[in-house]
């Protein structure tokens, strides 16, 4: 059964020199909270927004492109949201957050405030992304992390579950490295310290080049590691305040 339809009331945006056509939408039915003939945002296409489950899009919202919204996501406030992004499961976009490219929000993963996530680009889990934070080209935010501030995650770093990242120098990242020419990320966690992400090892610092030692003794591989462990805390900045406020409100 359907579950909204469209107002008839439409606007025009310019988007990479098209024109595109947004719809306004109204709630066709009861779902979750939302009331019949409730006013949703704005959406391009039925593509964009699921008619099963609880997804919605809300407020001034701009849902186009290809852009999909997706299980019981919620997309609401003045966020935009285009090109390949999917926002799916209970994730939250809000604020003035603007997500686009082929990126994934997903999990309980909330993006917010004035928030970009761009790129190739995933956050999932219960990771928060506020402030005027950045995550860029390939990285990944996941468990739960906090990113926000100034901070930007680019390229191929992997911010996990106890990373604190609210500065542009709370994250720092090289490869290819090693063996398995893999990325590292070396990043302030939650107890104002230095973690590490590599491969399937997660943990703090210390824990990190003892598994390079016992992995790799002395060889090339185990000098490339420490020198670049030596570079992260060199540039890593662990004085930084945390934001006043890490959760944000729907």
């Amino acid at each position: 059964m359907r579950k909204y339809e469209f107002t008839g009331e439409t606007q025009n945006i310019e988007c990479t020199g098209k024109v595109i056509t947004l719809h306004r939408i109204r709630a066709a039915r009861d779902f979750m909270g939302v009331k019949k003939e409730e006013l949703g945002g704005w959406i391009e296409t039925e593509d964009n927004l699921s008619h099963s489950e609880n997804a919605w899009v809300s407020g001034n919202a701009w849902v186009f492109g290809d852009a999909r919204v997706s299980g019981d996501a919620q997309v609401f406030g003045d966020t935009r949201v285009s090109g390949k992004v999917w926002v799916f499961g209970d994730a939250r976009v809000f604020g003035n957050a603007r997500v686009s490219g082929d990126t994934r929000v997903s999990g309980n993963a909330w993006v917010f405030g004035d928030a970009q996530v761009l790129g190739d680009a995933q956050v999932l889990g219960d990771a928060r992304v506020f402030g005027d934070a950045q995550v860029l080209g390939n990285a990944w935010v996941s468990g739960d992390a906090r990113v926000s501030g100034d901070a930007q995650v680019s390229g191929n770093a992997w911010v996990p579950g106890n990373a604190r990242v609210y500065d542009i120098r709370h994250v720092f990242t090289a490869g290819p490295i090693g063996s398995r020419n893999s990325f590292v990320t070396f990043f302030r966690d939650k107890d104002c310290g230095i973690s590490v992400k590599c491969g399937c090892f997660s943990g703090k610092l210390g824990e990190f080049l003892e598994r390079v030692r016992k992995t790799h003794g002395d060889s090339k591989y185990a000098h490339e590691y420490i020198l670049i462990a030596e570079s992260a805390k060199a540039c890593i900045d662990l004085t930084a305040e945390k934001p006043e406020e890490e959760g944000g409100s729907e």
